[in-house]
């Protein structure tokens, strides 16, 4: 018995390329029989296509695989709203990198026949919470599955903030701010800050600080089930703002506290048979670009 008989499909707004492979795919599966569920917004841009659609957190409780036709971007936002539901989630690359969709358009007829047919590979990424409180008031949550950056906004003050560990200080910084990233976006705006590579089977969270004044402040690792505790100094004179993702936004006032902590789900992310994370650093880095001699001996 198949494992998927509904399938979901998210697809990037604003471009026709995703749309366009979206018509296919949904030729491609109908043809095999299987019941297909639109993202409601995608849904929106194909007048006529008679399939059901919902939004992404229905999708994700009817559905038993959804696939993400866009850039790396589209399915952190998707991942945000489909963990919780522990769907099985895979990514069709219409974006620039795509460390998280790894099909290309080209191939998904090939690649989508192998996974259905049973032959994938599964993982967890973890996410995390961040909630921020206001005179022990919640003002603002959200989640990331990248990271959270916290950054001036507009302004191009430095901010000042503390920072506990485990209800341990720390430091006191001042800096353009800082990210906590999780392994699956070390490979992202961590990296571009002086981040390390983080394996996506670690349980860790990296601290990396964003132009510091102090030029011995590096990137910290730490447990991920870390709780880290961000205080906002009341000696700012600017409004900070936490973005998740680079998706959500919560504006900061001077005095407020960022709590931050794995999330209690996490999402199930397949690839194609014989994903390695390595040669996806290779492909997508440019590591080894003269090594093509070597083709034979690279898995």
């Amino acid at each position: 018995m198949n494992k998927f008989s509904n399938i979901g499909l998210i697809g990037r707004l604003g471009s026709k390329k995703v749309v366009d492979t979206i018509k296919k795919m949904v030729t491609f599966l109908s043809d095999q029989g299987y019941n297909i569920i639109l993202d409601q917004r995608i849904g929106e841009l194909m007048p006529g296509h008679g399939l059901e659609s919902y939004n992404q957190k229905k999708m994700g409780e009817v559905c038993d695989l959804v696939i993400v036709v866009g850039g790396d971007g589209s399915l952190l936002g998707a991942a945000r709203a489909l963990a919780r539901s522990n769907v099985r989630v895979l990514g069709v690359n219409r974006g620039q990198l795509g460390f998280l969709t790894d099909i290309s358009p080209s191939e998904f007829s090939e690649k989508l026949t192998e996974i259905l047919a049973g032959n994938y590979t599964e993982e967890e990424r973890f996410l995390i919470k961040i909630t921020v409180k206001r005179d022990d008031v919640v003002v603002g949550e959200a989640e990331a599955l990248n990271d959270m950056v916290l950054h001036p906004g507009k302004a191009t003050k430095m901010i000042e903030f503390d920072l506990f560990v485990e209800g341990s200080y720390v430091y006191t910084q001042r800096s353009d701010g800082l990210i906590v990233a999780t392994p699956t976006g070390s490979t992202a705006y961590s990296l571009s800050g002086g981040g390390p590579i983080m394996h996506p089977k670690l349980d860790a969270l990296v601290l990396v600080p964003m132009f510091p004044h102090t030029l011995s402040s590096r990137p910290i690792v730490v447990d991920g089930n870390s709780e880290l505790r961000l205080v906002i100094s009341e000696e700012n004179d600017t409004y900070p703002i936490v973005s998740c993702d680079g998706q959500v936004s919560i504006n900061l006032a001077p005095g407020d506290i960022i709590h931050i902590q794995k999330h209690s789900h996490k999402l199930k992310l397949i690839h194609p048979e014989g994903y390695n994370f390595y040669r996806t650093c290779r492909e997508k880095l440019g590591w080894s670009a003269g090594l093509a001699v070597k083709k034979n001996v690279l898995s």
